[in-house]
């Protein structure tokens, strides 16, 4: 019985520490889909670019690791607002559907530049806390989990307090729930979009530079973004507190399925848990239904 708990903690550790990176990674998605509503799919790929860069610069160029994070998240931010100021800010007004396949040719440009510049090869990068762990109650915690733990909660603590105080913030959020009101308010609706991809790109550097230490710099980075909209859906699609539970169930549900349940349920697990939710309650956990009468 003390093994089974032991284990069981473990799990549950490595399980919020991994959904901390898909509520990151979901965070993103949603901050843009709500100001602009697009369906940022090239989102996953920011994370690419990000894991790549913290490489770079940090084994080739041999910088701490908090200056190369700090880079990465300027140098990422900045590609986010320039993507939106010159790319998707074109196709404002069109159906939804333009938003999805431009984000998806975006994503695939991106890719390949990525893998053009840097090398289809996996690889990794050493960080302060690579080979470091805490005993807690007989449990091993990495302190790369810590360090994850910590930066997803002051991420989202600051986002919160810039949206709640910040003149800025009140503005991102006028325009997500109106944007021609927003506009004859004074509200410069176009800037203020280029904005929300800004800190879109923020939590995608933030999460890519924290997840490569523990999946290898890869191309197959995108990936987390299907698991994201899992979690998207689970929380409740719309919905930014929706974002963060969905991330972090998503997380626990994966670590118990890979002990508790079939090999290979692990893989495939959050998918099934997306149908789940989609057939059983469309609305996610925390978002509001919607209904329409025929």
């Amino acid at each position: 019985m003390n093994d089974f708990w032991q284990t069981f903690a473990q799990l549950t550790v490595n399980g919020i520490a991994v959904g901390a990176i898909y509520a990151l990674v979901a965070l993103g998605i949603v901050l843009i889909y709500k100001a602009t509503e697009v369906l940022n799919f090239a989102h996953g790929d920011l994370l690419v670019v990000s894991a790549f860069s913290a490489w770079g610069l940090i084994t080739v160029w041999a910088l701490p690791f908090w200056l190369a994070l700090l880079i990465t998240v300027l140098g990422v931010a900045a590609l986010a607002y320039v993507l939106d100021a010159v790319v998707i800010r074109r196709i404002a007004g069109q159906p939804q559907f333009a938003g999805v396949m431009l984000t998806i040719a975006l994503a695939f440009m991106i890719r390949g530049a990525v893998s053009m510049l840097f090398g289809p090869e996996s690889r990794n990068y050493p960080t302060p806390w690579s080979q470091q762990s805490t005993q807690v109650a007989g449990i091993s915690i990495a302190n790369l989990q810590l360090v994850i733990l910590g930066v997803s909660m002051m991420v989202t603590l600051v986002l919160f307090f810039f949206f709640r105080y910040t003149r800025l913030g009140v503005a991102m959020q006028a325009a997500s729930q109106n944007q021609l009101a927003a506009y004859l308010n004074g509200v410069r609706v176009k800037r203020v979009n280029s904005m929300v991809w800004a800190l879109g790109g923020v939590t995608a550097a933030f999460a890519g530079v924290l997840l490569a230490p523990i999946t290898l710099v890869d191309i197959s980075l995108w990936f987390v973004t299907l698991k994201a909209l899992s979690a998207l859906v689970l929380g409740g699609f719309g919905s930014i507190p929706g974002a963060i539970v969905g991330g972090l169930l998503i997380g626990l549900i994966e670590q118990y399925a890979g002990v508790y349940m079939p090999d290979g349920t692990k893989d495939i697990v959050a998918y099934l848990v997306l149908i789940a939710v989609l057939i059983v309650r469309p609305h996610g956990l925390l978002g509001e239904a919607h209904g329409r009468r025929v």
